[in-house]
């Protein structure tokens, strides 16, 4: 099986759907003819031509308000936000329209978009440049919102949104981009994701939206990741030696809660983790989900580990995030309760 980066992937997904349907479309800031500032669409314009992968002015408003006018009218726009901490200005037609598109219709339009965004930290972005916006996405009715954490599920989950009828927010964690990699630096990740990760079907093929991935299987505690977090959750269990059961949940809405209820009912213990700053993070969703669904079988409370609840430090970044080391601390003292 051809092994990829989760950025060959990606632009292998678009071109898959760009081959089986003239309605797919792809455009944003500097996608065309640079092939985007990471290369994820790159070859996509001079194989389809202007017309079909195009750059947009600087403009994410424009961007995303020009995608559901293309949307509604039978197109399927993939576009590009150059970073998520850029997708601000256009925040108001994400919600306002996109989401509330088929609602306010009675069904008679529809939104099948799908915009992309480089997200979180690990490359020296700085504040600007590395921001983990995932729960102002999840808290949006009608809203989809993915985080894959290898090649070959950004492949089929990306594929899978552009099929959808309805808007999809594909992140991508910019760390993954390009290889595996742990809280530690440069450091190659575990000789598990260094095998796992780059390997990718050829052609189409799906994976469900809305169906979580057991990575590691335990049973003394559970650990509920995603994106880059779920290789610094593995890392993690290995390094401390705790039987931990990691899910890799992929798509955060919807949500499998059905495999995160199942897992935690059998261990007893449960500890979050992501990117993003704590306060009305993800997690506080997770937490809640949990406690409802398990609150019979917590033996001790639940642990979120997550970034610190200030504006994102360039000079402290791997200290910002969650790593192997400050995960694993989390784990043993999970244990020790």
């Amino acid at each position: 099986m051809p092994r990829r980066t989760m950025i060959e992937a990606i632009r292998d997904a678009m071109d898959v759907m760009m081959a089986r349907d003239a309605n797919v479309v792809v455009f944003g800031e500097d996608v065309g003819y640079f092939g985007g500032v990471f290369r994820a669409t790159q070859g996509l314009q001079a194989k389809y031509g202007h017309n079909r992968c195009f750059d947009a002015p600087i403009n994410e408003s424009g961007i995303v308000g020009a995608a559901i006018g293309m949307a509604a009218y039978g197109l399927r726009p993939c576009v590009e936000i150059q970073f998520a901490d850029y997708m601000y200005p256009g925040y108001d037609q994400i919600v306002s329209e996109a989401a509330r598109l088929r609602y306010r219709s009675n069904g008679d339009f529809t939104c099948p978009l799908v915009i992309r965004m480089p997200t979180g930290g690990g490359i020296s972005g700085g504040e600007t440049h590395s921001q983990s916006p995932e729960a102002l996405f999840t808290h949006v009715a009608g809203l989809k919102t993915v985080v894959p954490s290898s090649p070959r599920d950004a492949k089929g989950l990306l594929i899978s949104a552009i099929e959808d009828p309805d808007p999809v927010i594909f992140l991508e964690p910019k760390r993954l981009y390009n290889g595996p990699f742990d809280g530690h630096h440069d450091r190659p990740m575990t000789p598990w994701s260094k095998h796992h990760l780059g390997e990718v079907p050829d052609g189409h093929y799906t994976i469900p939206l809305g169906q979580a991935a057991i990575r590691r299987e335990g049973n003394a505690l559970t650990v509920l990741a995603y994106g880059t977090m779920v290789h610094v959750a593995m890392a993690a269990a290995v390094e401390t030696g705790v039987d931990a059961e990691i899910i890799d949940l992929r798509t955060l809405v919807p949500l499998d809660l059905e495999t995160i209820a199942a897992s935690v009912r059998k261990t007893g213990r449960c500890v979050i983790v992501h990117e993003a700053t704590l306060t009305s993070g993800f997690g506080a969703e997770l937490s809640a989900l949990v406690q409802e669904t398990c609150f019979y079988h917590l033996e001790v409370p639940i642990k979120r580990v997550t970034g610190w609840d200030t504006p994102y430090p360039h000079a402290q970044e791997w200290d910002y995030f969650p790593g192997p080391a400050r995960l694993g601390r989390a784990l043993l003292e999970t244990m020790e309760q």
